[in-house]
């Protein structure tokens, strides 16, 4: 058991490294091709466009997978959604109206 799980975690790490390599490398390939004819920047190298992608990564938040976290969210909303009844539903409805501005109002339209 151990031997495998060390063998997924180097898995891991071997296709992150690739991943970031590969992601560094088409960034810097894109902004040596864009920016200097566009903008008159200088061209970059391997590891500034590391740096980019992690500053990018800190002040965006970018990245994320999260994909099957949303989805599961949403089910799990619709889930409840489906639980509630006529009145909890319009209760539900009226809290929202004041809390999210044009979706509060989305929401007020039933498209049962």
């Amino acid at each position: 058991m151990k031997g495998n799980r060390a063998a997924r975690v180097l898995k891991f790490v071997v296709f992150a490294a690739a991943a970031v390599t590969v992601v560094s490398f088409v960034v810097m390939r894109l902004w040596n091709w864009l920016m200097p004819g566009v903008f008159g920047l200088h061209a970059i190298t391997f590891w500034q466009a590391l740096g980019l992608l992690a500053l990018s990564k800190i002040l965006l938040g970018g990245f994320r997978g999260g994909g099957a976290r949303r989805m599961f969210w949403r089910r799990r909303m619709m889930a409840r959604w489906e639980s509630m009844s006529p009145e909890e539903r319009e209760k539900f409805r009226q809290g929202m109206r004041g809390r999210c501005g044009p979706l509060g109002a989305a929401m007020a339209e039933p498209k049962d």
